[in-house]
Protein backbone atom coordinates (compact mmCIF):
# COMPACT_ATOMS: atom_id res chain seq x y z
CA UNK A 1 0.00 0.00 0.00
CA UNK A 2 1.33 3.29 -0.94
CA UNK A 3 0.38 6.52 1.17
CA UNK A 4 1.16 10.53 0.40
CA UNK A 5 -0.12 14.02 0.81
CA UNK A 6 -0.99 15.40 -2.42
CA UNK A 7 -2.44 19.30 -3.24
CA UNK A 8 -5.66 20.29 -4.41
CA UNK A 9 -6.62 23.65 -6.04
CA UNK A 10 -9.51 25.48 -6.15
CA UNK A 11 -11.38 29.33 -6.04
CA UNK A 12 -9.74 29.70 -2.51
CA UNK A 13 -6.34 28.32 -2.81
CA UNK A 14 -4.45 24.90 -2.56
CA UNK A 15 -4.88 22.59 -0.09
CA UNK A 16 -3.72 19.20 1.32
CA UNK A 17 -5.39 15.50 1.32
CA UNK A 18 -3.77 12.65 2.12
CA UNK A 19 -4.16 9.95 -0.50
CA UNK A 20 -4.04 5.92 0.49
CA UNK A 21 -3.66 3.58 -2.52
CA UNK A 22 -4.79 0.02 -2.36
CA UNK A 23 -2.12 -2.64 -2.67
CA UNK A 24 -3.54 -3.61 -6.45
CA UNK A 25 -2.94 0.07 -6.91
CA UNK A 26 -6.10 1.18 -8.50
CA UNK A 27 -9.97 0.85 -7.31
CA UNK A 28 -12.97 2.61 -7.01
CA UNK A 29 -12.46 5.77 -5.17
CA UNK A 30 -13.40 7.02 -1.65
CA UNK A 31 -13.50 10.49 0.09
CA UNK A 32 -13.45 10.52 3.67
CA UNK A 33 -14.14 13.24 5.80
CA UNK A 34 -12.22 13.83 8.86
CA UNK A 35 -13.77 14.33 12.27
CA UNK A 36 -13.61 17.69 13.93
CA UNK A 37 -9.51 16.64 14.82
CA UNK A 38 -8.14 16.84 11.62
CA UNK A 39 -6.36 14.19 9.13
CA UNK A 40 -4.78 12.98 12.60
CA UNK A 41 -3.42 9.49 12.71
CA UNK A 42 -6.72 7.88 13.48
CA UNK A 43 -7.81 9.16 10.45
CA UNK A 44 -5.22 8.70 8.31
CA UNK A 45 -4.80 4.91 9.90
CA UNK A 46 -9.21 4.45 8.33
CA UNK A 47 -7.64 5.73 4.90
CA UNK A 48 -5.07 3.04 5.11
CA UNK A 49 -7.83 0.70 6.26
CA UNK A 50 -10.17 0.82 3.28
CA UNK A 51 -7.34 1.19 1.03
CA UNK A 52 -6.75 -2.39 1.89
CA UNK A 53 -10.08 -3.22 1.43
CA UNK A 54 -9.16 -2.38 -2.47
CA UNK A 55 -10.19 1.41 -2.55
CA UNK A 56 -8.23 4.88 -3.44
CA UNK A 57 -8.90 7.13 -0.53
CA UNK A 58 -8.58 10.72 -0.36
CA UNK A 59 -8.60 12.34 3.20
CA UNK A 60 -9.11 15.91 2.61
CA UNK A 61 -7.47 19.09 5.30
CA UNK A 62 -11.25 20.47 5.77
CA UNK A 63 -9.24 23.01 8.25
CA UNK A 64 -6.62 24.16 5.71
CA UNK A 65 -7.92 27.99 5.34
CA UNK A 66 -7.50 28.47 9.27
CA UNK A 67 -4.89 25.67 10.34
CA UNK A 68 -3.42 23.94 7.52
CA UNK A 69 -2.82 20.13 8.40
CA UNK A 70 -3.73 20.35 11.99
CA UNK A 71 -3.59 17.39 14.07
CA UNK A 72 -5.94 17.32 17.22
CA UNK A 73 -5.84 14.88 20.15
CA UNK A 74 -9.52 14.05 22.25
CA UNK A 75 -8.36 16.41 25.53
CA UNK A 76 -10.74 19.31 26.32
CA UNK A 77 -8.14 21.62 24.97
CA UNK A 78 -8.04 20.11 21.35
CA UNK A 79 -11.78 20.19 21.70
CA UNK A 80 -11.93 23.30 22.50
CA UNK A 81 -9.95 24.43 19.65
CA UNK A 82 -11.59 21.82 17.30
CA UNK A 83 -14.83 23.70 18.02
CA UNK A 84 -13.26 26.92 17.01
CA UNK A 85 -12.29 25.32 13.85
CA UNK A 86 -15.44 23.97 13.12
CA UNK A 87 -17.20 27.05 13.25
CA UNK A 88 -15.27 28.74 11.46
CA UNK A 89 -15.96 26.87 8.06
CA UNK A 90 -19.08 27.70 5.99
CA UNK A 91 -20.88 25.69 4.75
CA UNK A 92 -20.56 27.14 1.10
CA UNK A 93 -16.84 26.54 1.85
CA UNK A 94 -17.38 22.85 2.84
CA UNK A 95 -19.10 22.34 -0.81
CA UNK A 96 -16.57 24.03 -2.56
CA UNK A 97 -14.06 21.66 -0.93
CA UNK A 98 -16.46 18.71 -1.38
CA UNK A 99 -16.68 19.43 -5.20
CA UNK A 100 -12.91 20.13 -6.15
CA UNK A 101 -12.36 16.60 -4.10
CA UNK A 102 -14.26 15.00 -5.95
CA UNK A 103 -13.22 16.46 -9.30
CA UNK A 104 -9.57 15.49 -8.13
CA UNK A 105 -9.99 12.11 -7.14
CA UNK A 106 -11.89 11.36 -10.41
CA UNK A 107 -8.83 12.80 -11.74
CA UNK A 108 -6.51 10.30 -10.67
CA UNK A 109 -5.02 7.93 -13.21
CA UNK A 110 -5.52 5.00 -10.28
CA UNK A 111 -8.83 5.63 -9.72
CA UNK A 112 -11.49 3.22 -11.82
CA UNK A 113 -15.12 3.38 -11.50
CA UNK A 114 -17.43 4.77 -9.24
CA UNK A 115 -16.52 7.48 -6.15
CA UNK A 116 -18.18 6.99 -2.86
CA UNK A 117 -18.07 9.71 0.23
CA UNK A 118 -17.77 8.64 4.26
CA UNK A 119 -16.94 10.59 7.29
CA UNK A 120 -16.93 10.35 10.86
CA UNK A 121 -18.89 12.92 13.52
CA UNK A 122 -18.06 16.28 11.56
CA UNK A 123 -17.23 14.33 8.56
CA UNK A 124 -20.19 12.68 8.63
CA UNK A 125 -22.38 15.33 8.08
CA UNK A 126 -20.36 16.73 5.92
CA UNK A 127 -20.44 13.38 3.92
CA UNK A 128 -24.36 13.92 3.64
CA UNK A 129 -23.96 17.58 2.31
CA UNK A 130 -21.56 15.68 0.03
CA UNK A 131 -24.04 13.53 -1.30
CA UNK A 132 -27.10 16.08 -1.92
CA UNK A 133 -24.47 18.32 -3.79
CA UNK A 134 -22.38 16.26 -6.06
CA UNK A 135 -23.11 13.10 -7.95
CA UNK A 136 -21.16 11.36 -5.65
CA UNK A 137 -22.41 7.59 -6.13
CA UNK A 138 -22.64 6.43 -2.33
CA UNK A 139 -21.97 8.29 1.12
CA UNK A 140 -22.03 6.91 4.89
CA UNK A 141 -22.16 9.02 7.51
CA UNK A 142 -21.14 7.84 11.01
CA UNK A 143 -22.81 9.91 13.83
CA UNK A 144 -22.81 13.07 12.10
CA UNK A 145 -24.14 15.92 14.84
CA UNK A 146 -25.88 18.36 13.08
CA UNK A 147 -27.31 16.22 10.06
CA UNK A 148 -30.77 16.97 11.42
CA UNK A 149 -30.27 20.71 10.14
CA UNK A 150 -29.47 19.49 7.00
CA UNK A 151 -32.69 17.12 6.43
CA UNK A 152 -34.35 19.64 3.71
CA UNK A 153 -31.71 18.59 1.14
CA UNK A 154 -32.92 14.95 1.55
CA UNK A 155 -35.00 15.76 -1.90
CA UNK A 156 -31.63 16.29 -3.54
CA UNK A 157 -29.43 13.48 -2.98
CA UNK A 158 -30.21 10.32 -5.84
CA UNK A 159 -27.44 7.96 -4.60
CA UNK A 160 -27.78 5.37 -1.41
CA UNK A 161 -26.86 6.94 1.82
CA UNK A 162 -26.52 4.91 4.89
CA UNK A 163 -26.29 6.29 8.62
CA UNK A 164 -24.24 5.06 11.39
CA UNK A 165 -25.38 6.17 14.23
CA UNK A 166 -24.53 4.88 18.15
CA UNK A 167 -27.91 4.31 20.40
CA UNK A 168 -25.83 5.89 23.78
CA UNK A 169 -24.92 9.13 21.77
CA UNK A 170 -26.44 12.40 23.36
CA UNK A 171 -25.63 14.74 20.33
CA UNK A 172 -28.08 12.12 18.31
CA UNK A 173 -30.95 11.38 20.54
CA UNK A 174 -33.69 9.11 19.32
CA UNK A 175 -36.03 11.77 18.20
CA UNK A 176 -33.50 12.68 15.70
CA UNK A 177 -32.32 9.49 14.66
CA UNK A 178 -36.50 9.03 13.63
CA UNK A 179 -36.08 12.49 11.80
CA UNK A 180 -33.57 10.76 9.70
CA UNK A 181 -35.29 7.50 8.85
CA UNK A 182 -38.25 9.72 8.02
CA UNK A 183 -35.97 12.03 5.49
CA UNK A 184 -34.75 8.65 3.91
CA UNK A 185 -38.35 6.70 3.79
CA UNK A 186 -37.96 6.76 -0.38
CA UNK A 187 -34.50 6.82 -1.00
CA UNK A 188 -32.12 3.93 -0.50
CA UNK A 189 -30.35 3.35 2.00
CA UNK A 190 -30.10 2.40 5.51
CA UNK A 191 -29.92 3.66 9.18
CA UNK A 192 -28.49 1.27 11.55
CA UNK A 193 -28.55 1.94 15.08
CA UNK A 194 -25.87 0.56 17.27
CA UNK A 195 -27.57 0.30 20.61
CA UNK A 196 -24.78 0.01 23.21
CA UNK A 197 -22.54 2.69 21.42
CA UNK A 198 -21.99 5.97 22.20
CA UNK A 199 -20.74 8.91 19.90
CA UNK A 200 -17.39 8.08 18.37
CA UNK A 201 -17.62 4.37 18.71
CA UNK A 202 -15.30 3.92 15.64
CA UNK A 203 -12.12 5.84 17.25
CA UNK A 204 -9.87 3.15 18.46
CA UNK A 205 -7.91 6.16 20.01
CA UNK A 206 -10.65 7.58 22.25
CA UNK A 207 -12.51 5.72 24.92
CA UNK A 208 -15.72 6.28 23.21
CA UNK A 209 -14.91 3.13 21.04
CA UNK A 210 -16.94 0.12 20.85
CA UNK A 211 -14.99 -2.66 19.11
CA UNK A 212 -18.61 -4.81 18.43
CA UNK A 213 -20.22 -1.76 17.12
CA UNK A 214 -17.40 -0.35 14.85
CA UNK A 215 -16.48 -3.76 13.40
CA UNK A 216 -20.16 -4.86 12.39
CA UNK A 217 -20.28 -1.36 11.09
CA UNK A 218 -17.51 -1.28 9.44
CA UNK A 219 -18.29 -4.54 7.89
CA UNK A 220 -21.62 -2.71 6.56
CA UNK A 221 -20.33 0.26 5.17
CA UNK A 222 -17.98 -2.38 3.25
CA UNK A 223 -21.14 -3.92 1.96
CA UNK A 224 -22.94 -1.03 0.82
CA UNK A 225 -19.57 0.32 -0.96
CA UNK A 226 -19.26 -3.04 -2.45
CA UNK A 227 -22.85 -3.16 -3.91
CA UNK A 228 -22.61 0.90 -4.84
CA UNK A 229 -19.20 1.23 -6.24
CA UNK A 230 -17.50 -1.91 -7.20
CA UNK A 231 -17.72 -3.76 -10.54
CA UNK A 232 -19.89 -6.81 -9.99
CA UNK A 233 -18.06 -8.67 -13.15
Amino acid sequence: MHTEWINISNNDGEYGAYLALPPLGHGPGLILFQEVFGVNKHIRQVAEQYAMDGFVVLAPDVFWREAPRVELGYDSDDLAQAKQLKAAMTDEQIRLDAASTLAALRARPEQKGKVGAFGYCFGGRIAYQTAASTDIDAAVCYYGAGTENYLNLAPRIECPVVFQLGGKDPSIPMKVVDQIKRSLEHKPGEVYVYPEAGHGFNCWARSAYHHPSATLAHARSLEWFARTLCDAR
